[in-house]
């Protein structure tokens, strides 16, 4: 879903699946965090990620996902993905040198 939205650069179908009290939050990189759903919708209507990713794998943590990741066009990183039923309560992205 989100490489569709990278590739397509249309974010409706991925910002759907986000609570509308969510926090998305970032390491390492000097953005966010945002709160809530227009924050969020905000965030990836003006700096748009241009790059898609490949999942590398995904533990579950009570109600979160931790997926390890790498960029296509390099580099590497974990989003934590906290769920509430069926939409993202909370995503924090970590970014590694």
């Amino acid at each position: 879903m989100f490489n569709d939205a990278v590739r397509q650069q249309d974010w409706a179908v991925f910002l759907a699946t986000f609570a509308p009290d969510a926090v998305m939050a970032f390491d390492g990189v000097a953005v966010g965090p945002y709160t809530g759903l227009d924050e969020i919708t905000n965030a990836y209507a003006t700096r748009p990620p241009t790059d898609t990713m490949t999942c590398e794998s995904v533990a579950r943590d009570g109600d979160t996902d931790i997926v390890r990741f790498a960029w296509d066009a390099g580099g590497h990183g974990t989003m934590r993905v906290t769920w509430r039923a069926d939409q993202v309560a909370a995503l924090t992205i970590t970014f590694e040198a």
